[in-house]
């Protein structure tokens, strides 16, 4: 399992989730994997900063691909391992289908697959519903 993929349906627009997105010192509010986050360039392209997960020690991070209301992905990456983070959102019937994405490269990849790839699994659907709830809450607001 290189790869783990998970995705939802949320009644929103994808703008409203992007927004969410770019908010990055709060992703912690809808990713419960996440205690800490930050880009000095905020959600742009190039953009470095770091994540602290709530069990295990703050990476490094990086946005290595963009395309506003569409999609990102942010890298973590030393000489030993890289984890690429893609977010994706397209709009369909009754909202916008949003696939999260985690894949695992480099050498230490068959110990990050063993470790982090199951948590990875159970962590993605509930980090889903707690960003639909938030995205679903402000499109209501927003209305």
């Amino acid at each position: 399992m290189n790869i783990v993929e998970k995705q939802v349906v949320i009644a929103a627009a994808p703008e409203t989730i992007f927004r969410i997105y770019q908010d990055v010192d709060n992703w912690k509010g809808w990713d419960p994997d996440t205690k800490a986050s930050s880009l000095k360039k905020g959600l742009t392209l190039g953009s470095k900063g770091s994540l602290t997960p709530t069990k295990g020690n703050t990476v490094p991070m990086e946005v290595t691909a963009i395309e506003l209301n569409r999609n990102f992905t942010v890298s973590s990456k030393t000489f030993l391992y890289r984890m690429d983070f893609d977010h994706e959102l397209e709009a369909v019937e009754g909202g916008t289908r949003v696939v999260h994405r985690v894949t695992f490269a480099g050498l230490l990849k068959p110990l990050l697959i063993r470790m982090l790839a199951p948590l990875v699994d159970k962590g993605l659907p509930i980090t889903l519903q707690r960003l639909k709830a938030q995205a679903e809450g402000a499109q209501a607001v927003n209305v």
